[in-house]
């Protein structure tokens, strides 16, 4: 799934915390929501889920996706 498009995640765009924690949400609001994972605009090494990036959540553009996912 790495490289088709961005995909965008629940949390809001913040700073990680100075210290250890695992799957760190961040804030309960904010400006921009974290995009992860690259698209086929970039390089393989930036196709990946550790890589970061945010935008505004009205963006729309043709490398920004979401996954869906369905409950059991």
């Amino acid at each position: 799934m790495h490289g088709n498009v961005w995909e965008w995640c629940q949390d809001w765009d913040s700073e990680y915390p100075s210290v250890s924690v695992t799957d760190p949400t961040g804030p309960k609001n904010g400006s921009s929501r974290v995009i992860r994972g690259g698209s086929w605009l970039n390089g393989a090494q930036f196709c990946r889920s550790a890589n970061r990036d945010a935008g505004v959540p009205e963006s729309r553009s043709y490398y920004l996706g979401v996954r869906v996912l369905r409950g059991q």
